[in-house]
């Protein structure tokens, strides 16, 4: 996850989304300061990976809700669990995930059919597809449908008020300090969210490891091949290191929450930066359109099926080319562990903590052309060869890359090619601006107009 603070006068946009680029095209070559224990760096070009661990000075807010899951941990711990999770994202267990990700959408489409018939026509696709993305993961985490599209749910409401009380302190530097921060309102409202959202993720964690031994794990297994689900809490609790041990109720609470916290936010902003783009660009979004149709032609009922997400590929460009052009995580800290040498030549001294520029990275004039244009065929195949490939690192780029990048394209395409099948999305009057947060938003939302499309049209 990003660390908001870092960057924020690079990323302050004026009235229009390309504004100020100009101080991005600054970093390259990336300044340098004088080197002390604590020196900050920024850096805007894609250059040689090295082994960096997470500085944690941005990222101890999050410590209390999210605990030593995979975004915080270090060291043995976080190799051991690394490896443990990895098979959580194996194809197998995402192509069962497919029609939680359509259920979700259709509820979605649903909401937005209705409030077009009584006149509302402009939506914020951040609070929209906000509770889609959160909603699908509760499914895919604990098997657990609050309805929260439809209705308040208590969890998803805590969940969305952490993620905003994390953003808020960032801004805020006198209340960096615990003993502070916990006096104020802010303070306690985080601790209460915190709890409901710990007690809610315990009390599923209980529920299942009381299923288990009355049902042995072999019939579980069978249970849930049956149902061709096996959510996220399941392969946490069924997973074991080399030595056969398995993970505590600590260990399952933090990894489930993170994932929660992780998924829902990142994907919500890549969606809704990417129907921005495609209401810019109608000729983009009249050819994803197309290409959906001709996939489902003769198919009923019009759903993505697993093999079909090989059949997207200009979709598929589209999704990534709103990534460079807006990255849900704008900037990533590092610690570099060994002096690190430089393409020019000059060197990061160990220790130094490195804010890497992901938007300015992607906004790079030398190596993207006129990075200010949206233009999916940047990623055509033919494109991307020569490219380097920490030019593009939307999930950022090593060994503490994103674990869950496959689950979110594989939802964003999902979603994405239901939206256009059954939506046509249009330009609001005023352009965006952005807010880069927790995660890149929008001040005062992100609104487009919705033209629901007629049986003939789909």
């Amino acid at each position: 996850m990003a660390a908001p603070a870092a960057g924020r006068g690079l990323l302050a946009a004026g009235p229009r989304p390309g504004l100020d680029l100009h101080l991005l095209q600054q970093l390259s070559p990336p300044p340098m300061f004088p080197a002390a224990p604590k020196t900050q760096l920024v850096l805007g070009s894609p250059g040689p990976a090295t082994v960096a661990p997470k500085d944690v000075h941005f990222y101890d807010f999050l410590k209390p809700w999210l605990g030593d899951g995979l975004l915080l941990s270090a060291g043995d711990k976080w190799n051991s669990h690394r490896r443990m999770l990895t098979p959580a994202f194996h194809f197998n267990i995402l192509k069962p995930y497919m029609k939680i990700f359509t259920k979700s959408a259709d509820i979605m489409h649903a909401k937005w059919q209705h409030l077009v018939t009584e006149g509302h026509t402009h939506l914020d696709m951040f609070e929209h597809i906000s509770l889609m993305t959160l909603d699908s993961l509760q499914k895919c985490v604990f098997s657990f449908d609050s309805n929260c599209q439809e209705k308040p749910s208590e969890y998803i409401a805590a969940i969305l008020e952490l993620s905003a009380l994390v953003a808020k302190r960032h801004q805020q530097i006198f209340l960096h300090v615990d003993l502070l921060y916990y006096l104020t309102p802010d303070g306690r409202c985080f601790r209460r969210a915190c709890r409901l959202v710990h007690d809610f993720t315990d009390a599923v964690i209980q529920e299942r490891r009381r299923t288990l031994p009355s049902q042995g794990i072999d019939d579980f297994l069978k249970a849930k091949a049956k149902a061709k689900t096996l959510d996220f809490i399941d392969v946490l609790l069924l997973t074991k290191d080399e030595d056969g041990k398995g993970l505590s109720d600590e260990d399952i609470r933090a990894e489930a929450d993170t994932f929660m916290f992780e998924g829902h936010d990142t994907t919500a902003s890549g969606l809704s930066w990417v129907l921005y783009n495609l209401a810019k660009h109608p000729e983009y979004q009249e050819r994803c359109r197309q290409e959906v149709q001709e996939l489902l032609r003769d198919r009923e009922p019009k759903e993505i099926e697993w093999d079909d997400l090989a059949q997207l590929p200009f979709l598929t460009m589209c999704i990534k080319e709103s990534l460079r052009l807006h990255p849900p995580v704008t900037v990533i800290s590092r610690r570099c562990t060994q002096d690190t040498v430089l393409p020019d030549g000059r060197v990061i001294p160990k220790g130094v903590i490195c804010l890497i520029s992901i938007f300015g990275t992607h906004h790079n004039p030398s190596v993207w052309p006129d990075p200010e244009v949206y233009d999916p065929f940047r990623f055509d195949p033919e494109n991307i060869k020569g490219r380097s490939p920490l030019a593009f690192i939307p999930f950022s780029a090593g060994p503490r890359n994103c674990i869950g990048q496959s689950f979110a394209m594989t939802e964003m395409k999902v979603v994405l090619a239901l939206t256009l099948l059954r939506f046509r999305v249009l330009p609001d009057k005023e352009e965006p601006r952005r807010k880069p947060e927790l995660i890149l938003r929008v001040e005062g939302g992100l609104w487009l107009r919705v033209e629901p499309l007629g049986a003939s049209q789909q």
